[in-house]
């Protein structure tokens, strides 16, 4: 018999990928979507659709799995929350959509069908600045201080998911992830093919990667490993770049012999990000440049300690950042996002 595994926010960028890796180890796979998602990064006919489950009310959302579950005979064995707001128009959508429905779905889960595991897909955010004197890894013992309201959202989402007893968890924290269809890295491809490249701040940034199917691997890796339960992992691929390194292979791989580099001043990012944020506002858009962006962008430490990840996941990245980057401009061409 198949094992069961449901899915939020499967749809999306990091959701697709995770639906892909679930259908390759042999999953059945239940994918919670909205009405109105693009349901092309989906594999006809071989995932089960949730549509529009009732996040924003716990009971609801109770008696709907108990429902789903009833009618199908068990329920999932494992639930992999991705769904999530990674920009918003209103700054409390973040608490509402990161935080209030993770919390709603850990209370209807344990209420109707409590998993074998629950992973919640969370951020490197959820731990604020980095030390960008020593430029000393981000530690799990490390204090959280979250310093976007994004992060402040995600750290709210782990308190609940932690809290709870009912099932073990898993927590990843992922570093920048990239690959085929991400939109915010395409930007700067799109950017270098054209012959420009802008880095924010005259001290480099420091920054790690991860591949969106290493990201996918790990997190079957933490659910299917019996004795890893309660535990929380930062998820890189373990190597260190600057950001006009990143932008130098970037470079490399489009094939682009002459790009104009330029270092704008924080100040100048800053204005743009408020001025972005408030066109937003008028528009009522979520925009991909605004004050929580800024925030990011101002951040010199991403450097994030892996060592657990390998020790006891025994994960070894599949993808280097250049093989990752040949991989997704190869495909992101394909699709015509390039």
């Amino acid at each position: 018999m198949k094992q069961k595994i449901l899915i939020t926010g499967a749809s999306g960028f990091i959701g697709s990928f995770l639906v892909e890796e679930a259908l390759r180890r042999g999953y059945e796979v239940w994918a919670a979507v909205r009405s109105t998602s693009d349901l092309s990064r989906l594999p006809d006919g071989y995932v089960r659709l949730l549509v529009d489950l009732p996040f924003h009310d716990a009971e609801a959302l109770a008696e709907r799995l108990r429902e789903i579950a009833g009618k199908e005979g068990r329920a999932w064995d494992y639930v992999i929350h991705n769904a999530g707001l990674t920009k918003a128009v209103r700054k409390q959508d973040f608490f509402r959509v990161n935080a209030e429905y993770t919390r709603n779905l850990t209370e209807a889960l344990a209420i109707a069908c409590p998993p074998k595991k629950f992973l919640l897909m969370s951020s490197l955010s959820s731990c604020g600045a980095g030390d960008e004197k020593t430029f000393r890894p981000i530690r799990l013992d490390n204090p959280q201080r979250p310093n976007t309201v994004y992060g402040q959202s995600k750290l709210a989402a782990e308190n609940y998911v932690q809290s709870q007893s009912s099932f073990p968890y898993i927590i990843l924290r992922p570093t920048g992830v990239y690959g085929p269809g991400d939109k915010d890295y395409l930007i700067e491809i799109k950017s270098i093919r054209a012959g420009f490249d802008f880095a924010i701040g005259f001290t480099p940034q420091r920054i790690t990667f991860i591949y969106v199917k290493d990201l996918a691997s790990v997190a079957f890796l933490a659910l299917e490993k019996e004795k890893v339960r309660n535990r929380e992992y930062f998820v890189a691929d373990g190597d260190v770049y600057t950001d006009a390194s990143f932008a130098r292979m970037i470079q490399e791989v489009v094939g682009k012999k002459h790009v104009f580099h330029a270092r704008i001043p924080l100040v100048l990012a800053r204005l743009a990000c408020l001025c972005s944020e408030g066109i937003g506002r008028l528009t009522g858009k979520s925009m991909t440049l605004n004050s929580d962006k800024y925030i990011i962008l101002k951040q010199r430490n991403w450097i994030c300690d892996v060592a657990p990840l390998r020790e006891e996941l025994a994960f070894t990245p599949s993808y280097t950042l250049r093989q990752g980057l040949e991989e997704t401009v190869k495909r992101d061409r394909e699709e015509g996002l390039l």
